[in-house]
């Protein structure tokens, strides 16, 4: 089994990676959407960011707001951390267990948008950053998901500078052109890969 790294900053384009490299055959874990999955109505994981963060972060119908909790979070380090300190083993244990799932074999991508932040270069036998450029993240996140660009910026500051992620890197993939300069970047990556 091949572990490779895939990091880059919100909006960067890693989830067009992801997409590409399952369509040529690896096996995709995603740290987004088992952070989704560890904090669903009913889990653990819900009932302990409520705890933490209070009522006010669930809608009506009891699933978490996201963006509320965003808010909060990304205008504070000291609260930050304290999210992180009750999702990231949840996430950690959920990932574990997907890998187990994985044929013998497998290229194994974990999409891990905190990775540099976090430290994690080393868990993996190759790490792939996807770099853009700071204002092309900011009009992607303000045209494409509706943000301000406030609330983009802020999210940007938040995770770690295109340089700390391109230190960590064994791989850059430039993501500031057309799909398919990104498909055929992605598509070289695979040769060595499989």
């Amino acid at each position: 089994m091949r572990k490779v790294g895939l990091t880059g900053g919100i909006g960067s384009g890693k989830s067009e990676v992801s997409r590409r490299l399952v369509s040529l055959g690896a096996v995709l874990v995603d740290a987004d959407a088992v952070a989704r999955e560890v904090v669903e109505p009913g889990t653990p994981g819900l009932a302990a960011v409520v705890a933490e963060f209070g009522e006010d972060i669930l809608r009506p119908d009891g699933t978490l707001d996201r963006d509320r909790l965003g808010l909060i979070v990304f205008a504070d380090d000291g609260r930050r951390k304290r999210l992180n300190a009750i999702v990231h083993p949840l996430v950690g244990e959920r990932m574990q267990a997907l890998v187990e799932e994985a044929p013998g074999g497998a290229v194994v991508v974990y999409d891990v948008p905190l990775l540099a932040e976090n430290g994690l270069a080393g868990l993996y036998d190759l790490v792939v950053v996807v770099d853009t450029p700071v204002e092309e993240q900011v009009r992607r996140l303000t045209e494409l998901r509706g943000m301000t660009e406030e609330a983009a910026r802020a999210r940007i500051a938040a995770q770690a500078t295109r340089e700390d992620r391109r230190a960590v890197a064994d791989r850059v993939i430039d993501n500031s052109g057309t799909l398919e300069s990104l498909h055929a970047q992605v598509d070289k990556l695979w040769t060595e890969l499989a």
